[in-house]
């Protein structure tokens, strides 16, 4: 307020002491508005503020031309690596297309088993209702029983060919077998990407990668002629999908390993050696034993009904000629269903796969354990929490099973895996 009044008495001084002849520019004057001038001497305190900002600035700019950190881009990693790392991104390359291709396989075999069900059971059951017809017709004249027999006879001789062929090949098996493949390339392809984020690449990372795909290749073939694997074997085995050796790290001399640990992993490998893949076998010889029987009942009934529908109305025996003809291709469908709908093909396959994992783990811990050099093994620690996650236990869990093991020998109750 001061500086206000202060103000306007200075405008007072100035109009009153102004001449007569700039009386005419008093509201003019009157209406100016004079500021306070502000001063510059000052501003040189700013400058090195302005200066310092601008440095940043320069720095920020270097910072956002780093380009991510890539052992492929960096001019100062050796030649070899970015050889080593080129060959790792191609063999994720193409465990990536084969998720897709078996994927996609997969997906079209599944599609087979239920395209090839529902043809050959609508085709027997349409063989079974022209022989049933063809019976009642027969004193009928002028009706078309031969006609009837002879289309019966052949839908009768389709449904078993076609039968043969899809007993052969089992389609509910094979595409189990993808879905496998898919989800073992897709586990190997996190595996690689982890690799790569996490860690520096070497050769021997590459040759087990390697390895790896074409383990899972023979194991799973995509082909059906040549290379397809047998459907019904004389002895159920334990399906295989990893290398027979694996390379080891080099780790620091204790790597997490004890006396306690061993006998630990010890009694681990006799449970799975003794209740998991013993009970999966065991259920898959039962699978196997069984689509074995509907594979040849399936297309002995149809031939069965093929042969009376011929025989209708031409024997003294014809009533059983009939129930041949009718009866034949009623029981082939419920045959068919069983074994195609209820994918008796896939259960044998997931029985056998189930007992592969299994032994994998077995042969996994024992190649741990046979390793003298504790340097060379997997870190004892994390080995065991990897473990325990495979079976669906917690880290008491597994020890509270490799103690019951121990106590009880051979009598034991519990299984190792609370998965599946």
């Amino acid at each position: 307020m001061a500086a206000i009044n202060q103000t306007s008495s200075f405008m007072r001084t100035k109009t009153s002491t102004s001449s007569p002849s700039s009386s005419s520019h008093r509201l003019i004057t009157r209406a100016s508005i004079h500021l306070p001038k502000i001063s510059t001497a000052n501003l040189d305190i700013f400058t090195p503020n302005i200066a310092s900002n601008i440095s940043m600035v320069q720095e920020m700019h270097k910072f956002s031309r780093i380009t991510p950190k890539n052992p492929t881009l960096n001019p100062n990693v050796h030649p070899d690596h970015e050889v080593i790392m080129e060959k790792l991104y191609l063999i994720l390359e193409a465990v990536s297309d084969r998720v897709e291709m078996h994927k996609n396989i997969g997906e079209q075999r599944n599609n087979w088993n239920s395209l090839l069900l529902t043809c050959i059971n609508t085709i027997t059951l349409s063989a079974a209702t022209m022989a049933g017809i063809a019976s009642v017709i027969t004193s009928i004249p002028g009706a078309p029983l031969e006609t009837l027999k002879l289309s019966s006879s052949f839908l009768y001789l389709a449904a078993t060919g076609m039968l043969v062929i899809m007993n052969k090949i089992q389609p509910s098996q094979l595409a189990e077998e993808q879905r496998n493949a898919a989800r073992l390339f897709k586990q190997l392809e996190s595996e690689i990407k982890t690799k790569i984020a996490i860690s520096q690449p070497t050769l021997n990372d590459v040759n087990d990668a390697m390895d790896k795909v074409l383990a899972i290749d023979r194991a799973y073939p995509l082909p059906l002629l040549g290379v397809m694997l047998e459907k019904f074997p004389a002895k159920v085995e334990p399906a295989v999908w990893w290398p027979e050796k694996t390379s080891s790290k080099r780790c620091n001399d204790k790597n997490g390993w004890s006396v306690e640990l061993e006998e630990e992993m010890k009694e681990i490998i006799k449970v799975l050696e003794v209740k998991d893949k013993d009970d999966y076998i065991r259920l898959g010889e039962k699978a196997l034993k069984l689509n074995k029987g509907l594979a040849v009942a399936g297309p002995l009934l149809t031939g069965l009904g093929a042969i009376g529908s011929g025989f209708l109305a031409s024997s003294p025996h014809s009533s059983w000629a009939m129930v041949l003809g009718v009866m034949g291709g009623a029981m082939a469908s419920v045959v068919n269903t069983i074994q195609h709908g209820g994918q008796v093909g896939m259960a044998f396959e997931m029985y056998r796969s189930n007992a592969g994992f299994f032994k994998m783990m077995q042969e996994s811990i024992e190649a741990n354990l046979k390793e003298r050099d504790v340097g060379r093994r997997e870190n004892g620690e994390v080995f065991e929490m990897k473990v325990a996650l495979q079976l669906g236990r917690s880290l008491s869990e597994l020890r509270d099973v490799a103690v019951s093991s121990s106590r009880n020998g051979k009598d034991i109750e519990e299984f190792g895996s609370k998965l599946f």
